[in-house]
């Protein structure tokens, strides 16, 4: 049975396959240009957790498989759709007649980033090549405005590679991450709710000039608030706490709220034939973004009388159920 099929039937089934199996059950299995298996491949991708995609990165970096490159490349941009950004895939392999690049990545804040996906620095990087591929797209029309490069690797001992940049004209305009790094700054944004935030982490992989550090001390003490306050949030009077006989307060363990709340959201995206993938700490939607939802615990309280359910509904919440074409609360 073809990827995707399997998938919406026997989602427990494919969850336990490794990214090798899930390759070969994509389409004929041959990874390659404008082909079924790469389309398949990317709209599983897109539907799958990121805890998963982590796994299925590890894979490829520590136990390489013929294509793994290719599988690593569709994996760092799906990372990019992640984090918001509207990510173009590149292609596998270059031709004289297309313009080389791995990924696209363009921000809402107006600005795009020529993406390259190497599993090692082993060997030195052309980063004339890439800036080449930059300049082409920006004389094609294809990219406007502020444009960087970033070169993602898959190892974080990247010395040599960092020394060739600095010493290099790019070093104002090229920047470098492991994907270990990239993923952690998913994980950040999927467990925050304020919206700037996920513009702040994307700030993060534009290159800044750090003579001054406030900027970057902003970009730090901001994400932190707000990973704080949406924890806190769920741990309020209003909403996760109970009151015991001693009248004192009982927190719930953030791991058992959002436990329920997978479960939760599994369940709608179930019923309506959905897989949801998470926006924010309570927000979810499916790949189109066109289908969302905003899942919000509360305990029952035992000593409120005729209230045993206590609920926030924030006006950012609203704003993101509004620009789906499905909104469920």
């Amino acid at each position: 049975m073809p990827l995707l099929p399997l998938w919406i039937s026997n989602p427990e089934t494919v969850s336990q396959f490794s990214i090798e199996q899930v390759l070969s059950a994509a389409g004929d299995g041959k990874l390659r240009d404008d082909s079924a298996c790469a389309d398949e491949l990317r709209q599983y991708l897109s539907q799958v957790g990121t805890d998963r995609l982590a796994i299925y990165a590890a894979h490829c970096l520590s136990t390489p498989f013929p294509k793994s490159g290719f599988v690593l490349q569709d994996i760092v941009n799906e990372l990019g759709r992640r984090l918001e950004y509207k990510a173009t895939n590149g292609r596998y392999q270059g031709t004289t007649s297309a313009i080389g690049f791995d990924g696209i990545w363009e921000s809402p804040e107006q600005s795009a980033i020529v993406v390259e996906v190497k599993t090692t620095d082993t060997y030195r990087i052309p980063l004339d090549t890439i800036a080449r591929y930059r300049d082409r797209l920006r004389a094609a029309g294809i990219i406007s405005g502020v444009a960087t490069a970033l070169i993602v690797v898959g190892r974080e001992d990247t010395g040599e590679l960092e020394a060739q940049i600095r010493g290099s004209r790019h070093a104002w305009d090229m920047r470098l991450i492991s994907v270990d790094a990239l993923l952690a700054l998913v994980r950040i944004k999927e467990s925050t709710d304020a919206i700037d935030t996920s513009a702040k982490i994307r700030s993060v992989l534009t290159p800044m000039e750090y003579t001054r550090l406030d900027s970057l001390v902003d970009i730090m003490f901001a994400t932190t608030k707000d990973v704080e306050a949406a924890a806190e949030s769920e741990k309020s009077p209003l909403v996760d706490i109970t009151e015991t006989e001693a009248s004192t307060w009982e927190f719930t363990p953030t791991d058992a709220i959002q436990s329920n709340r997978e479960s939760i959201i599994n369940a709608i995206g179930t019923r309506d034939g959905k897989r949801l993938i998470r926006r924010s700490r309570a927000l979810y939607w499916d790949a189109t973004h066109s289908y969302r939802v905003v899942c919000t615990v509360s305990k029952r309280y035992t000593k409120r009388g005729s209230t045993p359910y206590w609920y926030a509904y924030h006006p950012a919440w609203d704003d993101f159920l509004v620009e789906g074409d499905a909104g469920w609360f």
